[in-house]
């Protein structure tokens, strides 16, 4: 195996990214294709299905260009964004565009199908993300899509489709899409009359680290590679990134600081509860809890665009004293997901006086968005009764210093910075390397951990403590005396003009 290699594709929300890794982790190639998403009406997130293909396609052979001997590529693995699904039709073309993740256009079928009954049996509760609202959305607005439909299914579906010609993708991709019966790693019948959609339109049902099948000879030319190349079954990018990491060890939780904020750790019993939401891990019986924010660094990046560079706002917030002056953000600018799940749920700022600049606001939404974590982390260790010991951090908000350290006061627990890479990806090679060596994909993991996890540690200053400790107490409030003005919100924005 010392001259064997793998790709790994992370085909994610803003980009599909390949990566060429050897067994003890390192990246010897790596590309990346951007993806364009349209936003045609408030609230609405779809891109170009096609797209997944193309980029996926050229960041590939764009890293395996850049090889002396291609031909050392045993194994493709996929990991991806979750959530978002495609509907194609009989000539395998999609119907429309494809609906993602942060789409929240399905608030209503939520009202109306977010059930206790559809959380215990899928593990998601009634959120704009799992992909049964939009389906059932689809089902109510354009029922010919659903009708017409030969394929409805994830990403990775959809990418194995093109690259080996099968309809197939594991569990661990498939479950966010929210019609499987999580316990029973098997379709929902009930969930899928909610949704509208068939079981024969659905892909198969492929265990992670297993072969989806073998890259058909117009793919692997279209990558630039040759011989028979197996396609291993991947999972989503917050598990891949949690394996990477070592978060399926007890007491660790990975944190995915980028454009929405998720924290996840490793159960090894079916859990559901507000306080998380359940998705399918590695193995038949293991399960990921996860807490998310939908908008994280999405709402620190529409802050810089419309005020200032980064690097004038990240200096001139860290030169402002904790609190931000008096100033509150609740960073809901596409709904509260962890622990409220209100798809109505809006942004908020709170304490502006005359003082106020827009350092200030910026400091404000990255304390924000720690404030939900430190919340999001005292409500899944209540409901699981088990301590999140350690942090371990990567995404783009992870390389802020500021925010790290604020992350770090807020919480008031000791946060890990893994090296600048890509973790999700890392994941998608450790499963394509357990596959080749028939050892465990936590051990190809930890086998492959070095480069990922040298960082550095980042310790709370206990002279923030009792500010925070006082403003998170304020915070906490902030959503629960709202919720009605939101809704009121909605109701009024729906009255027509003119």
């Amino acid at each position: 195996m010392t001259d064997q290699l793998v790709v790994a594709v992370d085909c994610s929300t803003t980009a599909a990214k390949a990566v060429v890794v050897t067994a003890d982790g390192r990246v010897v190639a790596a590309a990346s294709r951007p993806l364009q998403t349209d936003q045609p009406h408030t609230s609405w997130h779809e891109q170009d299905a096609t797209q997944w293909w193309t980029a996926t396609r050229d960041a590939v052979a764009a890293a395996v260009a850049s090889l002396d001997h291609p031909d050392r590529v045993a194994a493709v693995c996929l990991t991806h964004q979750r959530e978002s699904f495609t509907c194609l039709g009989p000539d395998d073309v999609p119907l429309r565009p494809a609906i993602l993740w942060l789409d929240a256009r399905a608030h209503a079928e939520i009202a109306e199908h977010g059930s206790a009954r559809v959380h215990e049996l899928s593990g998601k509760p009634g959120d704009t993300t799992p992909a049964i609202y939009k389906l059932a959305w689809l089902a109510r607005h354009e029922p010919e899509v659903l009708r017409n439909a030969s394929r409805v299914g994830d990403v990775q579906a959809y990418l194995s489709l093109r690259l080996t010609g099968r309809w197939a993708t594991s569990p661990a991709s498939a479950d966010t899409l929210g019609l499987l019966d999580l316990p029973r790693r098997a379709w929902s019948a009930e969930l899928l009359d909610i949704a509208g959609v068939r079981a024969d339109q659905l892909p198969e049902l492929v265990p992670a680290g297993e072969p989806l099948g073998t890259l058909l000879p117009e793919a692997a030319r279209a990558l630039g590679l040759s011989g028979p190349v197996p396609l291993v079954s991947g999972i989503g990018d917050g598990q891949a990134a949690g394996l990477a990491l070592g978060a399926t060890a007890p007491g660790v939780a990975y944190l995915n600081l980028g454009t929405s904020m998720v924290l996840g750790v490793s159960s090894g019993a079916y859990r559901w509860d507000p306080a998380f939401r359940t998705l399918a891990g590695i193995g038949p019986h293991d399960y990921t809890l996860e807490t998310v924010l939908n908008a994280a660094a999405y709402v620190a990046t529409w802050c810089r665009e419309q005020f200032a560079t980064e690097a004038d706002l990240e200096q001139q917030a860290a030169a402002l004293p904790p609190g931000a002056d008096g100033l509150l953000t609740l960073p809901y600018w596409n709904a509260a997901q962890t622990p409220y799940w209100d798809p109505l749920a809006r942004g908020a700022v709170i304490g502006w006086h005359g003082r106020h600049t827009p350092a200030h606001l910026y400091r404000s939404i990255l304390e924000g968005v720690a404030f939900e974590l430190r919340l999001h982390l005292e409500r899944l260790e209540a409901a699981t009764g088990s301590d999140v010991e350690q942090v371990r951090a990567v995404g783009g908000g992870a390389r802020s210093p500021l925010w790290v350290r604020i992350v770090s006061d807020v919480t008031q627990r000791p946060v890990r910075v893994c090296a600048a890479g890509e973790a999700s990806a890392a994941g998608a090679a450790a499963l394509a390397w357990s596959h080749l060596t028939g050892t465990s994909p936590q051990q190809a993991a930890a086998a492959a951990a070095g480069p990922l996890l040298d960082g550095h540690d980042v310790h709370p200053d206990p002279s923030t403590a009792a500010r925070y400790d006082a403003l998170h107490a304020v915070h906490q409030r902030m959503y629960p005396q709202l919720r009605d003005v939101y809704a009121a919100l909605a109701d009024a924005r729906s009255v027509p003009w003119g």
